[in-house]
């Protein structure tokens, strides 16, 4: 992309659309895939926890590939990792609908889908659009971005229970991989490196760590980022027994796929309104507050829920709520990496936050459905759902979200 291109006004709201089509496609497919699991438990007779197994290894290899894929794209340039991730994601997609066996639905669903959601998620692309905004914007608009991601997920709930029940798994699995190369084209837009290219948005007085290793040993002895670590394993355990199990929780309450489809996109559509509502507070108000208030709010709702009937109705209310709760925490914990240690190494610093998220992800995953074949009942993982999210809300109380160097304008505009 020529630079002139790069300079001109319109140019990072490009960025910005673009971004959030990556996440739309990233983040509406994944939490739909848990729709499939009900038809894939009568057909393959496999039990639960193979199904909580390959999600919880979905989750961590997320996890893992988000630093590894931030680190590439602060080394190497967003558009070829989001390509290479794309190539990941629709494959393993494709292939989770051929899987005969346990391992092979490991390798699919878990392995590959985890590498490509990982590689084209929040540390690639907010990081991107964190370079071609200036510091006053940047929490308001990584809630936008975020946004990107509920949209899809309002869209691709319904269309994927659709998909599954006029084509069954197999095929509806085939047509959504073709739906994911979308982030490819997306890509382009996505441009630049960790360095501060004459385009970027911010130039640091002081730029700090001048290589990757010298950022995460920055990192790692601040106080506030190991707690900022702890917080957002909950989140992911959170949204992952939610996005897993909610499908099989209905179905048990005797209640039609169409409740938890519908419940999924009502999550995607409040969702909207979260972000965008954080990114907006972030930028008003200290982002921690804002952080305690939504993990406080999370566990009170989870524990309403577990104590009221379960029909529709509820399960309804209960997404829209926790909808509202769900990625509002992105743009707040990502803000608060780039407040604290600039937007230079930002992809890589918050991969590896979202490391820790996926983490928790696996938990949830995991223990949703091992504790479900154990028990026969989803009780147990939602009361320690509730305990974590009291956990969650403490630990970022006496975070430091101090900047560590100060940030200026450079000649770019946004």
């Amino acid at each position: 992309m020529s630079p002139s291109l790069k300079t001109a006004k319109w140019f990072p709201w490009l960025v910005l659309f673009s971004g959030g089509l990556v996440l739309a496609a990233n983040l509406g497919i994944r939490p739909s895939l848990g729709l499939f699991i009900p038809d894939m438990l009568t057909a393959t007779g496999w039990s639960a926890s193979v199904f909580g197994l390959a999600f919880a290894i979905q989750n961590l290899l997320w996890g893992i590939s988000a630093p590894i894929a931030g680190a590439l794209a602060d080394r190497f340039g967003t558009t070829r990792t989001l390509i290479g991730a794309s190539l990941f994601y629709a494959a393993g997609l494709y292939l989770m609908g051929q899987s005969s066996s346990p391992t092979a639905l490991y390798a699919t669903a878990g392995l590959m889908i985890g590498i490509g959601v990982g590689a084209s998620s929040f540390a690639v692309v907010l990081a991107a659009i964190s370079r071609v905004f200036p510091p006053h914007r940047r929490s308001f608009i990584l809630g936008l971005a975020s946004a990107g991601g509920s949209i899809g997920q309002f869209i691709m709930a319904p269309t994927t229970q659709a998909l599954n029940s006029g084509l069954g798994y197999v095929g509806a699995l085939t047509m959504i991989a073709l739906i994911s190369l979308v982030i490819m084209p997306a890509a382009f837009a996505l441009t630049g490196r960790a360095d501060h290219s004459p385009g970027s948005a911010t130039a640091a007085t002081d730029l700090g760590p001048t290589s990757l290793i010298d950022a995460f040993h920055e990192a790692r002895k601040h106080r506030g980022f190991l707690l900022l670590n702890a917080g957002f394993f909950v989140c992911g355990f959170h949204i992952a027994v939610i996005a897993t199990h909610l499908p099989t929780f209905t179905q048990l309450c005797g209640l039609p796929p169409s409740v938890a489809s519908n419940g999924l996109a009502i999550i995607g559509l409040f969702n909207i309104v979260g972000t965008v509502t954080a990114g907006w507070f972030g930028g008003r108000w200290r982002k921690k507050w804002g952080l305690s208030l939504i993990y406080g709010t999370r566990a009170l709702v989870i524990f309403v829920f577990l104590i009221s009937p379960k029909t529709a109705e509820t399960i309804w209310l209960f997404s829209a709520l926790m909808g509202a709760l769900w990625l509002s925490t992105v743009p707040l914990t990502s803000g608060i990496v780039a407040q604290v240690f600039g937007p230079r190494y930002m992809a890589t610093l918050f991969g590896l936050v979202m490391l820790s998220h996926q983490i928790g992800a696996f938990f949830g995953a995991w223990l949703g459905g091992l504790f479900y074949d154990m028990t026969g009942s989803f009780d147990a993982i939602w009361i320690l759902s509730i305990a974590l999210g009291i956990f969650a809300a403490l630990v970022h109380m006496p975070i430091d979200d101090t900047a560590l160097r100060r940030e200026q304008p450079s000649t770019g505009k946004a």
